[in-house]
C-alpha cells in the first residue's frame, strides 16, 4: 500500500493510548500509527536503546535519527546521557513536525524517570537548523527535510532509523535514503529499526551494511541492526 506522503499530512493526528500506557499519535489517512500498539516506550526503549545505544561504548557519541517524531526516541537518550555522563550530539531529521497543541498532550515525561520535567517541550521548541545545547551533555540540531533531500553534516556513530512502515512508506527505506546515511557515517557504525522486512535488509546489504536480526519489542519477534563494513 501506498499513500502520497504530501497528501496524509493534511490530516489531523490523533492521540492513542498504547498498552504500556504510553502515547502514540495515529495518522488515520495513512492507518498507522507512530509507536507501535503494544508499547511506545516499551518499542523505544527496546529498539534504540538497548538494542542500539547501551551496545556502544565510546563516551562522546554522534547520534543521527531519522523521524524525529514525537520526540520520544531523543527524550530516552537524553536521560541515558545523564545516567551514564555521556557527551552526545543528537542530529534529528523531521519534514513535519508536531504542532504545540500535540506534543503538549504526549505523557512521556509521566511515565519515565530522570526526565527533566518539561523537557520534551523544550526540545520540540528548540530553534531547527542550528544547535542548540540542551545540556552540558546533550547538544540538539534538528533539520527539517524530506529524509531523500537531508544533509547530515559530519559523521555519525549511532543511526535510529524510525521512518514509517515500509509497507506504507517505502520510498522512505529506499536505496537512495540508505546511501546518503552511508555516506555520512564511518565503518562500524550501527543502525536500528524496528523493520525486519527482506526488502530493507537487502537494500541495507546493497549500501554495506552487515545485517543482524535480533530479538525485537513486545509484539514483534524480530528486528534490525546493521553494521557498516
Amino acid at each position: 500500500m501506498f499513500i502520497n506522503i504530501e497528501y496524509f499530512y493534511h490530516m489531523e493526528r490523533s492521540l492513542r493510548l498504547t498498552d504500556d500506557g504510553s502515547h502514540t499519535l495515529y495518522v488515520d489517512q495513512l492507518d498507522e500509527p507512530y509507536h507501535s500498539s503494544h508499547g511506545a516506550l516499551q518499542e523505544s526503549m527496546h529498539v534504540f536503546i538497548k538494542q542500539g545505544l547501551q551496545t556502544l561504548s565510546k563516551p562522546t557519541l554522534r547520534i543521527l535519527e531519522i523521524g524525529f517524531g514525537t520526540g520520544l526516541n531523543a527524550l530516552l537518550t537524553m536521560r541515558f546521557v545523564k545516567q551514564n555522563n555521556l557527551l552526545v550530539h543528537y542530529h534529528a531529521v523531521e519534514k513535519y513536525p508536531l504542532t504545540r497543541a500535540e506534543y503538549a498532550q504526549l505523557n512521556f515525561e509521566e511515565l519515565i524517570d530522570g526526565v527533566p520535567k518539561g523537557f520534551l517541550n523544550l526540545m520540540h521548541d528548540a530553534e531547527w537548523e542550528r544547535p542548540v545545547q540542551l545540556s552540558d551533555r546533550f547538544t540538539l540540531f534538528k533539520e527539517k527535510a524530506d529524509f531523500r533531500s537531508m544533509n547530515p553534516p559530519g559523521y555519525f556513530d549511532l543511526i535510529y532509523f524510525d521512518a514509517f512502515s515500509p509497507d506504507k512508506q517505502p520510498e522512505l527505506w529506499s536505496k537512495g535514503v540508505f546511501s546518503a546515511i552511508q555516506r555520512s557515517t564511518l565503518r562500524d557504525v550501527v543502525l536500528v529499526t524496528y523493520s525486519s522486512k527482506g526488502v530493507v535488509r537487502r537494500t541495507l546489504i546493497s549500501c554495506g551494511f552487515n545485517i543482524e536480526k535480533v530479538p525485537g519489542p513486545p509484539g514483534k519477534r524480530e528486528m534490525i541492526r546493521a553494521v557498516r563494513i
